[in-house]
């Protein structure tokens, strides 16, 4: 039962966002590949990750993620900042471009989170964060990033 009810939540997501995506496709503004979208997601998660950070991340090649990377570059979505602390270094930034992108998700999530509070008590809110938390930090070793972005 929790796993059908948790499925259809998150295909809903899914669903709103590729909506949406598709708007935008007709109207000639998207320009990412679908493996694109899911890369600047993950680099947009993960917080600045370094390519190499990224690759591992991905499980793909230094080169690969470096052409990919590159190609996120030149479509204006992502750029290199030079490490403050090792000048050696370069750290993936997303751009306004892709913010304004990735608002197209963020903003659905927004509105249900906003609809969340109105219909449940604090209690069950409380809850239902507890619950959200521990999935987050103590169901899902796989994914061993402390500090991701949402």
């Amino acid at each position: 039962m929790i796993e059908e009810s948790f499925s259809k939540v998150y295909s809903k997501f899914k669903l709103h966002f590729y909506q949406r995506v598709f708007e935008r496709l007709q109207d000639r503004e998207a320009t990412l590949t679908t493996v694109e979208t899911f890369c600047m997601e993950i680099i947009y998660a993960m917080k600045n990750p370094t390519v190499n950070q990224f690759a591992t991340m991905t499980n793909i090649s230094s080169p690969n993620a470096a052409y990919k990377v590159n190609n996120l570059i030149h479509k204006g979505y992502l750029k290199k900042v030079r490490s403050k602390t090792d000048k050696r270094e370069f750290h993936l930034e997303v751009t306004e471009k892709y913010m304004n992108y990735y608002n197209i998700s963020y903003q659905y999530v927004s509105t249900i989170m906003d609809r969340v509070k109105e219909r449940f008590t604090q209690e069950e809110l409380t809850t239902l964060d507890r619950v959200f938390c521990i999935m987050s930090d103590e169901l899902m070793p796989e994914i061993a990033i402390k500090d991701i972005r949402y």
